[in-house]
């Protein structure tokens, strides 16, 4: 993106920008555009270049990009974007991280930011030619320091602003803990008072070297103009620390007056040691990742031109043939050429028993081979496999907020100022009030102090990490973090049958034919059908294959979406497909109408072959039958047992559907479905207040997929129902979908308990605090723990198991 303000000293001033389209194809996509940004008020000129798709917008004043983008996306096309992923360090509160979105939001060409605390990162969605540098000077100039994340490191960096380390925490206590003697010993009945001298002596090293951090960062939000946690800890023990000192040096000689050093010094080591707590419970938080990324080798077995060499996994190329022998971990994703072994993928899709791979089976990179030698032909690497997938896929979820954090980013965004005000006026109260003016003083430290901005801003994301971190241990990939708060309100689940709740394998099971022989008749679906990697597809092939036929040439082969086929095989023109196909092409189906009553009355899936050329004439039916999978009844009766109603949406036959049903326990099932007709049922449902979850594997359940409020996809499936759905099965297990929305509402109560813990704190804390009836230390020590509670609240979901491995 640029922007550029014309010469001239009499012209006025222009505003460039420049705006990468998708989506355009011709010249009447460059006019629409064109017309559509002229529209936008305030743009003088639009100018769009096919050859490199953007598109050059001139106006008077400074052009606003959500709105143009509108505009783009209204006339049909979109904005060519990219995210980029920035590490900031110095962000210690939910205030610094309203911070950090707000200048970065000011760039031109950024679209959206979200900023997570306790991963300290920032995700910025911004057009492809805006300029990265700037967005990292505007995050230092704000008092932050941003660097671009470089994720194909696999490093994720966490609690760096722990202070000055454990050292720091240890010193920092040790030397405030005699000036706690005296309160320790008169709680004991005693009464000790250490030198002032001495306790200065203490008290210095702790507020101005150890305590730096508080002094550095509040004086850069000052600059710029906002305010954060360190900021009120710096004012509070600065007025406890001026206080004492000043009382020192006024004495006149006589009874050593009362100082508070201790205070000072106390809530500076308690925060400290509170920081560098949070700081260890936040690494725990990204341990799934971590887990994920330790599963790269760095180096794979090559072998080429019959020699095996050992190289940099950054060498090898799809194609390529891997050596894996027993016990190493697979390099790379691919398909098996040569040797059988069981593999253990547990840490990929949390099968923890090893299971069977031979020739021609495909392997995922990070899964371990147990005791054969495979020889595995690469077919991705690097960020295209399968492990990197997932991995930017939980780190997605990571980094994105839910819903429900827009409250605390309204709180945040007013905590400081108002905790500065309310602590002004508790001074002023207690000394209006006749109180003397160090016990106002020390009030008004208390409050400053108490307030958690930090717990406010570690409440949501903590939570969310540690869900999505455990859910991705046992193969649930939830992809982004509203997914996850809306799967724990589901009240409706809707699945589709083959591949979803059935195998996915279907065999052929019968086949009956008219005016041919059933040898022909399968010879000809095989023609239509060879090379499909469509399930059926499949069957019919194994068939043919165990009667030594071969397939005719074919000609003009046309999927038809939710019907079936079409094809001309030896100058026959012919359809394969459903019976509302052959409806729609006038076929009767009479002669062979019992036989599919018969076929579906078993539960079978039912296909026809028909002729329209030369003759219009029905020519076979044929039956397939797909094993329902093992775990499919008991997911079912879980979702039962969570009180959620299950739908079954199918493209498959009445009889076949009912028979699946009536197995499965399923509330109500629909057949005969087309992708358009799926959607229409979701948006039906959705209209009529329900929560719905589609469950899916293929490409046309993709739609349906995207139109229901969280899409639940099967990773044995497509890629592209895999980029419709927000939650990602790695196993096709239907007993997975309850364990989602177990763990999604497990962590959607987390987050409530969090919030309620961090608001807590202080609406409780702070009224306390401005009525004498807290004293700093004490604040200080509830402020300093209220983000490790938060957080280590969160760690709890770590313990979480799906039901099938509770108690093991």
């Amino acid at each position: 993106m640029t922007m550029s303000l014309s010469p001239g000293a009499t012209a006025p001033s222009e505003h460039q920008l420049t705006l990468g389209i998708a989506g355009m194809s011709c010249a009447s996509c460059v006019a629409r555009v064109e017309k559509a940004l002229s529209a936008v008020p305030g743009v003088r000129q639009a100018s769009v270049n096919l050859a490199n798709e953007s598109a050059r917008v001139t106006a008077d004043r400074p052009l606003d990009v959500p709105v143009l983008q509108k505009a783009i996306e209204k006339a049909g096309y979109s904005l060519q974007q990219q995210e980029l992923d920035l590490d900031v360090q110095g962000m210690t509160c939910a205030s610094c991280v309203g911070r950090v979105e707000r200048v970065l939001r000011k760039i031109p060409g950024v679209l959206d930011v979200s900023v997570n605390l306790a991963t300290e990162s920032a995700r910025v969605s911004l057009l492809d030619s805006a300029d990265v540098g700037r967005l990292i000077a505007a995050v230092d100039k704000a008092g932050y320091h941003a660097t671009q994340k470089q994720t194909a490191s696999g490093h994720v960096q966490t609690g760096r602003h722990s202070g000055h380390g454990g050292w720091a925490v240890v010193l920092s206590v040790l030397l405030s803990l005699p000036l706690l003697l005296p309160m320790l010993a008169e709680i004991g009945g005693a009464h000790l008072m250490l030198n002032g001298w001495l306790q200065l002596a203490l008290a210095t090293p702790v507020q101005f070297w150890f305590g730096a951090r508080f002094y550095r960062a509040g004086w850069k939000a000052l600059l710029a103009r906002t305010g954060n946690m360190d900021l009120l800890v710096a004012l509070g023990t600065s007025a406890a620390y001026g206080l004492s000192l000043f009382q020192l040096f006024s004495g006149d000689g006589g009874a050593m007056p009362h100082l508070y050093f201790e205070a000072s010094a106390v809530v500076v080591s308690l925060v400290l040691l509170g920081k560098w707590l949070e700081a260890r419970a936040k690494r725990q938080t990204t341990s799934a990742i971590r887990a994920l990324q330790s599963l790269r080798p760095e180096t794979a077995r090559v072998r080429r031109d019959g020699k095996d060499a050992e190289v940099a996994i950054a060498q090898v190329r799809p194609g390529d043939i891997v050596v894996v022998r027993p016990g190493e971990r697979i390099a790379v994703d691919g398909e098996i050429v040569e040797g059988e072994s069981h593999v253990d993928e547990s840490l990929i899709t949390g099968e923890s028993l090893a299971v069977a791979r031979q020739a021609g089976d495909k392997l995922t990179g990070g899964a371990i081979n147990a005791e054969g030698l495979l020889l595995v032909r690469t077919t991705a690497t690097g960020a295209e496999t399968t492990l990197s997938r997932i991995i930017r896929m939980v780190e997605d979820a990571q980094a994105a907020k839910a819903p429900i954090q827009r409250l605390v980013d309204q709180v945040s965004a007013v905590f400081v100022p108002v905790v500065l005000a309310l602590a002004l006026v508790t001074f002023v109260g207690w000394w209006l009030a006749g109180g003397e003016v160090q016990h106002a003083i020390i009030n008004a430290v208390a409050v400053l102090v108490i307030a958690c901005p930090c717990a406010l801003g570690l409440a949501t994301p903590a939570a969310i990490m540690a869900g999505t971190g455990v859910a991705a241990k046992y193969g649930i990939l939830i992809k982004d973090a509203e997914a996850l708060e809306v799967a724990h309100a589901l009240d409706t689940v809707v699945f589709d049958k083959t591949g979803t709740l059935t195998k996915g394998k279907p065999a052929m099971q019968g086949l009956e034919s008219v005016h041919v022989d059933q040898g022909r008749a399968l010879q000809l679906m095989l023609s239509i059908q060879n090379g499909s990697e469509h399930p059926l597809a499949r069957a019919i092939v194994d068939a043919a294959q165990a009667r030594g036929i071969q397939p005719l040439p074919a000609a003009k082969v046309t999927a038809l979406p939710g019907r079936g086929l079409s094809a001309v095989v030896d100058g026959l023109d012919l359809r394969l497909g459903s019976a509302r196909l052959m409806q729609e092409l006038g076929i009767d189906l009479g002669a062979l109408s019992s036989q599919e009553l018969q076929m579906e009355a078993q539960g079978l899936t039912v296909s026809w072959l028909a002729e329209l050329e030369p003759a219009t004439q029905l020519l076979a039916v044929v039956a397939f039958g797909d094993e329902i999978k093992a775990t499919a009844r008991a997911g079912i009766d879980r979702l039962h047992a969570l009180k959620i109603k299950v739908m079954m949406l199918t493209g498959d036959n009445q009889g076949s559907a009912s028979a699946v049903g009536r197995l499965l326990d399923i509330d109500q099932v629909y057949a005969q479905m087309l992708p358009a007709d799926k959607t229409a049922r979701i948006e039906e449902l959705k209209s009529q207040g329900q929560v719905v979850a589609m469950v899916g594997d293929g490409i046309n359940d993709a739609p349906a997929l995207a139109a229901a409020q969280v899409g639940i996809a099967m990773a044995s499936g497509t890629d592209v129902a895999m980029q419709a759905a927000g939650i990602t099965l790695m196993r096709g297990d239907p007993a997975l979908v309850a364990d989602a929305i177990d763990i999604s509402r497990r962590t959607y109560n987390k987050i409530r308990q969090n919030l309620f813990w961090a608001f807590i704190y202080n609406l409780v804390g702070i009224p306390l605090a401005a009525f004498g009836l807290l004293n700093p230390m004490i604040a200080g020590a509830a402020m300093a723990f209220s983000s490790v509670s938060v957080i280590s609240n969160a760690l709890l979901l770590r313990r979480w198991k799906p039901l099938n491995l509770k108690g093991k």
